[in-house]
């Protein structure tokens, strides 16, 4: 399986863990919100890759790479603010998505600069 593929098949189980976190939270108003936004971020990546691989040039490529990763940092906050304050019965469901986050966050910044380095941008 290429890298591409492999990224792809990550996100996407990325995206499915992060439903699961949305479907444990409680029933607060706190967890609504917050469960909304995770939802949309969390799930946003995964769409986002698939739209860059069809990008149309390098500049392009590059801003839905950024967009991805503003997703994912919007994603990890979110989850930090469920752990500390509580909002979840899975509490080591949401530090894997966290530390998944942390990791995938990694991979985007990486991808980012190379391709800029590449594009030379």
């Amino acid at each position: 399986m290429t890298k591409t593929k492999d990224l792809r098949k990550r996100l996407i189980e990325y995206s499915v863990l992060i439903i699961e976190i949305v479907n444990c939270l409680d029933n607060s108003k706190a967890s609504y919100h917050l469960g909304g936004q995770l939802l949309r971020s969390g799930t946003s990546p995964a769409l986002n890759y698939g739209e860059a691989q069809g990008a149309e040039s390098a500049k392009d490529f590059i801003h839905k790479m950024k967009v991805i990763l503003k997703e994912l940092r919007e994603t990890d906050i979110n989850l930090n603010i469920i752990i500390k304050a509580a909002l979840s019965q899975d509490t080591a469901k949401v530090e894997c998505a966290i530390s998944e986050s942390n990791e995938l966050i990694s991979i985007f910044v990486t991808s980012i600069n190379t391709a800029k380095k590449n594009a030379k941008l």
